[in-house]
C-alpha cells in the first residue's frame, strides 16, 4: 500500500465533503504503514490471528453466557485461523465500531476485519483496504414498531429515524428519502447498543440498516412480534471480508477460505464427513481436500487446509444454518449458484 501525500490527503477529503461521504480513517490510511505484505508472516509469528468483528450483533459476533464468541462472522476469523495454523482456537476478536473499524485494521490492530461491512467503491480505493470475497449479500430495510400500523417505508413522511454514523445506510437513507420524497429527522447514535434502545425506548420511530441486522436486533427482543420489518430493501449491500490493501498473499488465504466453504457445501463435504471425503473419487474434491494438486503451497499453506476448515467450521450451510437460521434469515442470494442463489466459487485447479 502506497501512503498518501498531503495533496492526495485533501484532494480525497475535499471530494468526500463534496459528495456527502463518509471516509472514516482515511487520515489512519495515510498514515499506515508503506508495506503490509507480511501480514501472515505477523500472524505465524505471533501464533494468533487478530479478528476485527462487530461489537455484539446475535446471529453475527456475539459473546455467549459464557463469554466465547459465537456467530457467523466469528466462524469466518476461525476459518482463516484453521486454515494457517490448522488449529480454529488461535485467534483473538476484536470488537469494533462502524466508526474505529476501518481505523484498527489500517493502523494494524487488526489483521483482518469479519463485521458487516459493505465493499463500495469509494472504500476500495480511498482506505487503503481490499475486500477478498463477498461472504454475505444483503440490502437495507426499516424496523418500526408493528403498533405503528405502518405497511411501507413510503409512510415514513416525517418521521425520525435512527440511522449510525460511518455506514453506507446513512447515505442510503438520504439517497432513498431524496428519491421518493420523504422528508425525516435522522437521529445518529455510533454504538449499536445505543442506537437499538433509542429505537426501542422511542426515541425514533424507525431504525435503518442491513435487514440482516434488523433481524438480529429483533429477535434478540422479548417480544419479536412487536416489531415489524418493512417490505422495502433500498440498497445493495454486499458484506465482504476486509484486509489491508498491498497484501495479495493474505487477501488470497482469506478469498479461498471463503471459497472452501462454498465448494464444501456444493461437494457435500461436512464437518462430519470430511474424513471420509478424502477418498472421494472426484478430481476437483481430491485437489481442494490436498490429496494432490499442490494447491496449499501455493497459499502457503500446508496441502490440508482445506480439511481443517472444514473440521473447524463445516461448510458454507452449516455456518450459516448454525447461526442466522434461528433469528429468521433465510438463504435468498446467499444460496448456492446451484440453487439459484449469488455464492459461487472459482474452480480449485
Amino acid at each position: 500500500m502506497q501512503p498518501y501525500g498531503l495533496t492526495l490527503s485533501r484532494a480525497l477529503g475535499a471530494a468526500a465533503l463534496a459528495l456527502g461521504l463518509a471516509l472514516p480513517g482515511l487520515a489512519a490510511a495515510q498514515q499506515a504503514p508503506a508495506a503490509s505484505s507480511n501480514t501472515l508472516d505477523a500472524v505465524r509469528s505471533r501464533g494468533q490471528l487478530v479478528c476485527g468483528v462487530n461489537t455484539g450483533l446475535a446471529g453475527f459476533a456475539q459473546p455467549d453466557s459464557q463469554g466465547v464468541w459465537r456467530g457467523f462472522d466469528t466462524d469466518y476469523c476461525r476459518a482463516v485461523a484453521a486454515a494457517i495454523f490448522g488449529d480454529a482456537s488461535k485467534v483473538r476478536f476484536v470488537p469494533t465500531t462502524a466508526q474505529n473499524r476501518f481505523t484498527a485494521l489500517q493502523s494494524g490492530e487488526v489483521d483482518m476485519l469479519s463485521r458487516n461491512t459493505t465493499w463500495t467503491l469509494s472504500r476500495d480505493t480511498s482506505l487503503g483496504l481490499d475486500f477478498p470475497a463477498t461472504n454475505f449479500y444483503d440490502g437495507q430495510g426499516f424496523m418500526v414498531k408493528t403498533s405503528l400500523g405502518l405497511k411501507s417505508a413510503k409512510e415514513l413522511e416525517g418521521a425520525t429515524i435512527c440511522v449510525q454514523p460511518g455506514t453506507t445506510t446513512e447515505q442510503n437513507l438520504t439517497d432513498w428519502a431524496r428519491a421518493n420524497r420523504v422528508r425525516f429527522t435522522p437521529v445518529v447514535i455510533e454504538r449499536l447498543e445505543e442506537i437499538v434502545g433509542a429505537y426501542v425506548n422511542g426515541r425514533c420511530d424507525a431504525y435503518t440498516t442491513d435487514v440482516s441486522g434488523l433481524a438480529a436486533t429483533r429477535s434478540a427482543q422479548p417480544k419479536p412480534d412487536d416489531h415489524t420489518i418493512l417490505p422495502e430493501v433500498i440498497s445493495k449491500e454486499p458484506l465482504a471480508l476486509v484486509v489491508r490493501q498491498g497484501d495479495a498473499r493474505f487477501a488470497d488465504i482469506m478469498r479461498w477460505t471463503h471459497y472452501v466453504l462454498l465448494s464444501a457445501e456444493e461437494f457435500g463435504i461436512t464437518q462430519r464427513n470430511v474424513d471420509q471425503m478424502a477418498t472421494d473419487p472426484r478430481p476437483e474434491v481430491q485437489r481442494m481436500l490436498g490429496r494432490n494438486g499442490g494447491l496449499g503451497p501455493m497459499l502457503g499453506l500446508a496441502d490440508g487446509w482445506a480439511v481443517a476448515v472444514i473440521k473447524a467450521v463445516g461448510n458454507y450451510a452449516e455456518v450459516f444454518d448454525r447461526s442466522l437460521k434461528p433469528i429468521g434469515i433465510q438463504r435468498g442470494p446467499n444460496a448456492l449458484w446451484t440453487a439459484g442463489g449469488l455464492q459461487y466459487s472459482p474452480p480449485f485447479r
